[in-house]
């Protein structure tokens, strides 16, 4: 067998690829990753499959659509019994490992990785189920609102950036210690997914990220529509995130969005302290890298922040793939982070024979190789909060259709009319197209019936909730293993050969 390329994801969490270099913001400062777009392919049409940290994570993984797996919210439990791409790579021979963030919910905390090097930043439980019952109630204890806007910035350390920062030393370490395992003989191929938490929101940044910028580096967003012409479900948005009665000021829109650019850029310098790591190990050549991310950020873009919508700043995703066999360039096909569980498949050397349960994408690599590809399409589901009906997204050719079934269609030109500013649905010009995808959402979806299986099982995670918070069952945070003992120098060791195991690259023996 030929040798097969190693695979490393580095994904951002709630990033637009609209506030990057390599997708054409004019300001962004992302040398890292408009490195790897210059040498390798660029997709501009790509979308999560929901715009929410959890379930876009679980179809990305499963290669699945939420639907298929009852991955509706941040607090639905992504179960032991789903393939996911850690499976399959594992069983086509790779060393396999996570570092940061997926999200997963459930006692299972691998999902099929061999080596899980950091915990997760959120709540493993269902502590964050919402209530379709009661969809218009605020969740104050947990959910979005505008005084994370407000409170944008500067600081010398969060949360999110001590985690981003362990993520990221657990990723390089590790990638040495394949460096130190390949050295010493054994040739197995590995796959990383290095997950960060930035540039989510908070939107605070360390000053010499923000010092990148001024505040004439920073646009006001393009489109924002009166509250009267908003769209229902936006509306339902608003009230949810406080936006329709909380107003913030220029000064306030300028801050918040000048501290995401500041902290896409330090997302980008870790995608560049991963790259050296790879080079510096010997392994860039032989390694595909991909970019991508959970889903976007609207940052005030229709007068709508963070996600849960399908507009194009919260449902694109920057995904760029550099490396042995990949072609310089831009594809312009529709395609979704399902698409990344075959395209995996297929750079490992797999087929699709393989897979323990049907998938819902393609692989990319033939788009990755130049070549053509008939699909066009991407598809999207929203089954969270502030809506009491699942929302439904169909991207294909240059339109995007959007469903739920107690709102107005919405249909799009996003090639043409990139803002969203002209709702097709029920333009003269567009009858028959907006009556061909509304047949086809009638018969990929029954929204009743998706709608009883999810209160169904917000109703079980509720109880379950309750009982755990009263003392039942254990906690499933995840704890990385660590054995003391076996780290570093100690006494059962031989210092030198500790010492030769660990200098990276060994040295050489001297032939005699």
């Amino acid at each position: 067998m030929t040798q097969r390329p190693n695979i490393v994801v580095i994904m951002a969490d709630q990033l637009t690829p609209h506030f990057t270099g390599a997708y054409g913001h004019r300001t962004a400062k992302t040398p890292n990753l408009d490195a790897l777009a210059a040498r390798g392919m660029r997709f501009d049409a790509a979308y999560c499959n929901s715009p929410l940290c959890a379930p876009s994570r679980f179809s990305l993984m499963s290669g699945q659509l939420i639907s298929r797996i009852a991955a509706y919210d941040n607090a639905s439990e992504f179960r032991a019994s789903v393939p996911t791409f850690a499976h399959y790579l594992k069983a086509l021979g790779y060393r396999t490992c996570l570092s940061g963030k997926m999200h997963f919910v459930g006692p299972d905390q691998k999902h099929g990785f061999e080596d899980r090097v950091t915990t997760d930043i959120y709540p493993a439980d269902f502590a964050w189920t919402p209530d379709w019952e009661a969809h218009d109630e605020r969740i104050d204890k947990w959910y979005h609102n505008m005084q994370t806007v407000k409170e944008s910035g500067v600081a010398q350390a969060t949360y999110q950036i001590d985690y981003d920062d362990e993520v990221g030393f657990a990723a390089k370490r590790w990638l040495f210690d394949e460096g130190r395992r390949r050295a010493s003989g054994d040739d197995a191929p590995f796959a990383m997914v290095a997950s960060f938490i930035h540039p989510h929101d908070p939107y605070v940044a360390r000053p010499e990220w923000w010092n990148l910028y001024s505040d004439d580096d920073v646009d006001m967003p393009a489109y924002v529509p009166p509250i009267e012409e908003q769209d229902a479900f936006s509306k339902r948005l608003l009230d949810g995130i406080e936006a329709s009665y909380i107003p913030l000021s220029d000064e306030e829109l300028i801050r918040a969005r000048r501290a995401y650019l500041a902290n896409v850029s330090y997302f980008d310098s870790k995608i560049g302290e991963i790259v050296q790591t790879l080079e510096d190990m010997g392994e860039l050549d032989n390694t595909i890298v991909i970019v991508t991310a959970d889903h976007g950020d609207m940052l005030g873009e229709r007068g709508l922040w963070y996600k849960m919508n399908f507009f194009e700043y919260s449902a694109r995703v920057p995904l760029v793939m550099a490396g042995p066999g990949v072609t310089t360039g831009t594809a312009g096909n529709a395609c979704s982070l399902v698409d990344m569980l075959p395209t995996l498949i297929d750079i490992a050397g797999g087929s699709l024979d393989m897979v323990g349960e049907p998938v819902d994408g393609r692989s990319l690599m033939p788009l990755a190789r130049g070549n053509t590809d008939p699909v066009d399409e991407a598809i999207g589901e929203y089954c969270a909060e502030m809506t009491p009906y699942p929302v439904v997204m169909i991207r294909r050719g240059s339109f995007k259709y959007v469903h739920c079934d107690i709102d107005p269609p919405q249909m799009y030109d996003v090639v043409n009319d990139p803002l969203e500013t002209t709702n097709l649905a029920a333009h003269p010009d567009h009858v028959q197209v907006a009556a061909d995808f509304a047949a086809e959402v009638a018969r990929r979806w029954d929204g009743e019936a998706l709608r009883a299986k999810v209160i169904a099982t917000q109703k079980s995670r509720r109880a379950l909730h309750a009982a755990m918070e009263a003392g039942a069952g254990e906690d499933w945070d995840y704890n990385p293993p660590s054995d003391a003992s076996q780290q570093y120098v100690r006494n059962h060791m031989d210092w030198a050969e500790a010492n030769n195991f660990y200098r990276f690259p060994p040295l050489k023996e001297e032939s005699t």
